[in-house]
């Protein structure tokens, strides 16, 4: 199912027969039925009534809480699941140093994996370009290629990490490699990009980066919670206040082919322009995204999420948001089992 985005500055959540409705100025501006929602994001100034809040809470659906530029604020949740085994069983996990490494290592491994893919993809998209006459795209498509095969010098020295910091080290140097040729991804006319930045993002591609991995971020951190694991305990990415590690975790092997691919098909395909954004160098966070930009964000975000593909294991067809699903299951069973936790990877 679904999670319910509200975006509408002044709106106000409502829950009547069975429905959860939107309303803004007193009018009905949307409605859906309250079964066929897994979770509610309110972004920026938004109001919930107490019925609503009653039904969220008692049918357990989280009702998460984002500022417009998408930081996170908080979340109301139901009671935790009765799955105190599991709970405990991850918690003896941690304290298990080689389970912990193993873990961390298989999850940085497939993140490069996944960033490796998108990266050939894209070089061959470029040469098939440049075989077929369009100038400029063979230097390019080298670039991206360069990167690829860094990227797999970087997994053939996962094995020789001893310690999840060394391990961390690693994966900070396949993100290096990767974004400093993703500029070679945009193909629009109008858009810039060159490094990472968050906390702020300081550009419009960031900023749309820095949105998209914490909706996936939140919807992990739900999808965790139905299973039964505590979705701050993590084993890649250590214990820090208020951070939910856990689904960081397995938030890495699913930014490049969820949120990446998003962003560049919003870029590329003229979905998003630079014209969407509000631009003040002198703000606090200097780069937001407009009211219709952000809409048109989501609905791509969500139509990613729902993308149906053979999954690379199983051969079943499965959507994105189902293979979190699948991906937290198998964590679960990997805490249970002792098993190593094994990612997901795209061909």
């Amino acid at each position: 199912m679904p999670p319910l985005y509200i975006t509408t500055q002044g709106a106000k959540l409502c829950y009547r027969g069975h429905r959860l409705i939107v309303e803004h100025e007193e009018e009905e501006i949307a409605a859906v039925p309250a079964v066929h929602v897994s979770a509610v994001y309110i972004l920026g100034n938004v109001s919930v009534t107490t019925p609503a809040l009653a039904f969220l809470l008692g049918q357990g659906i989280d009702l998460v809480f984002l500022t417009l530029d998408g930081r996170y604020r908080g979340r109301l949740v139901g009671p935790e699941g009765g799955n105190a085994r599991l709970r405990l069983s991850q918690y003896r996990r941690a304290t298990e140093p080689a389970w912990v490494l193993a873990t961390a290592r298989a999850i940085v491994v497939a993140k490069l994996h996944n960033y490796r893919t998108l990266l050939r993809r894209y070089a061959r998209r470029l040469d098939g370009l440049a075989a077929g006459g369009v100038a400029g795209d063979k230097r390019p498509a080298e670039a991206l290629a360069s990167a690829a095969d860094e990227l797999d010098g970087l997994m053939a020295r996962a094995p020789r990490c001893t310690t999840v910091a060394s391990l961390s080290g690693l994966e900070g140097r396949g993100t290096a490699v990767y974004f400093s040729v993703f500029r070679h991804l945009i193909r629009a006319p109008g858009w810039t990009f060159e490094r990472r930045t968050r906390r702020p993002p300081r550009d419009p591609v960031n900023a749309l980066l820095s949105f998209g991995y914490t909706i996936l971020t939140h919807n992990l951190e739900s999808t965790l919670r139905a299973v039964g694991l505590d979705p701050y305990l993590g084993f890649f990415h250590q214990i820090a206040y208020n951070r939910p590690s856990l689904a960081l975790d397995l938030a890495e092997e699913f930014r490049a082919i969820v949120v990446d691919s998003v962003v560049l098909r919003c870029i590329n395909n003229g979905i998003i322009a630079p014209g969407d954004f509000r631009i003040d160098p002198e703000a606090e966070y200097p780069v937001l995204l407009g009211d219709e930009g952000r809409a048109r964000f989501i609905r791509e975000l969500e139509a990613r999420f729902n993308l149906e593909f053979r999954h690379p294991d199983s051969e079943e067809r499965v959507t994105y948001r189902r293979c979190l699903e699948l991906q937290a299951r198998r964590m679960a069973q990997a805490v249970q089992s002792g098993s190593i936790y094994r990612p997901f990877q795209v061909r």
